[in-house]
């Protein structure tokens, strides 16, 4: 292995000592930058990280174990070996300066010989390690990305499908596409909001943007006849409808069962089973109340509403963005987290401009009846 290309900062308050190593070690190849202070050290070190420090012990003002304590303080420099000096020759002292952090402990007065020895072995193995974490590193990056390109085939399968499912009576497939953008846009203005949920974060809300459109994949279990019925309602119809979030969330539960890792597929579950129940404990399928409702499912559960109600069903004309407000925020504390209308009052114009974009995607020709809210 090549070491020549290593720097070492030699620390010395002995301009004879310091010149003496800086001259040899610069024969053997090494790059040397020569500090007469710990101070001096600290700076040099600060403006460029070396690959190894010489320290001498004994110096005024701040001795070499106060300096080697900055270096292992320093995100920076704490890795980098340190081969104290010293005249120091007591079993005390060398214990203290392993203690602090030093990796070898040469005497004075030294053989350069045996300096050159040492220096090249801790130089070796600091090289070595960079080499490895440098290798590490790049497999990481290698897994991540494979990782990554496995998952995101994974959540294109499972999103698709969904959609599939949604087609059954939604023409455009828009209506999953808007829960999505709805739910996130929520999630962040709530976390904006100083909400005391820690779960609001990142990558939940990333996750929560993908794991909504699992919502209403039980629909797939209710039958065409229901589903898709033009007139209203029997009660034992609606209670068919109703076990949409049963079936959702068991299929998915299966799956997750295989997948026990898949972050989407457990907050899809919690969604798809819970995103119907009511804040006041009315709602189902469990008559859940508050902060019993898992948040993810509390967070759909507004943007399905105000779906809903912006939507044209067959027994109802669109409402505009203002009554679907007014009757969201009427909501608050009986249908809805509180915290979370509030966080929706915040940001009700985003919610309008994620609706008249998607609202701008031309349907296809064809027309079919979609599922009451509720």
């Amino acid at each position: 292995m090549d070491v020549k290309m290593g720097t070492i900062l030699v620390v010395d308050d002995t301009p004879a000592n310091l010149r003496l190593l800086a001259v040899a070690l610069s024969g053997r190849g090494y790059q040397v930058r020569a500090a007469p202070t710990g101070e001096a050290a600290l700076r040099m070190a600060a403006a460029e990280t070396p690959d190894m420090v010489l320290l001498d012990v004994n110096m005024p003002d701040m001795d070499g174990y106060a300096v080697c304590d900055r270096f292992k303080a320093t995100a920076r420099l704490r890795d980098v070996p340190v081969l104290f000096i010293s005249a120091t020759n007591d079993t005390q002292s060398k214990l203290r300066a392993f203690y602090r952090g030093g990796l070898d402990y040469i005497t004075k007065p030294f053989h350069l010989e045996e300096v050159f020895a040492r220096v090249a072995t801790h130089m070796e193995l600091r090289l070595l390690r960079k080499r490895l974490q440098d290798h590490n590193a790049r497999l990481s990056h290698i897994v991540a990305d494979q990782v990554r390109e496995i998952s995101d085939s994974q959540v294109a399968t499972i999103v698709a499908l969904a959609k599939l499912a949604e087609r059954r009576d939604d023409d455009t497939g828009a209506h999953i596409d808007r829960i999505g953008a709805f739910a996130s846009t929520l999630a962040m203005v709530a976390a904006e909001c100083a909400t005391e949920d820690p779960r609001l974060h990142r990558d939940f809300v990333g996750m929560l943007a993908r794991a909504a459109a699992l919502h209403d994949i039980g629909k797939v279990g209710v039958p065409d006849a229901i589903l898709l019925k033009p007139g209203k309602l029997t009660p034992e119809e609606f209670d068919t409808i109703k076990t949409h979030t049963t079936i959702g969330h068991e299929t998915l539960q299966q799956v997750l069962d295989g997948y026990p890792g898949n972050e989407m597929l457990r907050i899809g579950a919690q969604v798809a089973r819970w995103h119907h129940e009511k804040w006041d404990g009315s709602g189902y399928p469990d008559r859940l109340a508050g902060t019993a409702i898992p948040l993810a499912a509390r967070l759909v559960a507004v943007a399905d509403v105000y779906d809903a109600l912006r939507s044209r069903r067959p027994y109802k004309e669109p409402f505009s963005h203002e009554d679907a407000a007014r009757i969201i925020r009427e909501g608050r504390g009986r249908h809805f987290d509180p915290s979370l209308v509030d966080a929706f009052v915040e940001q009700e114009g985003e919610f309008e401009a994620i609706w008249q974009a998607f609202a701008e995607r031309p349907a296809p020709m064809r027309s079919v009846v979609a599922l009451p809210a509720g």
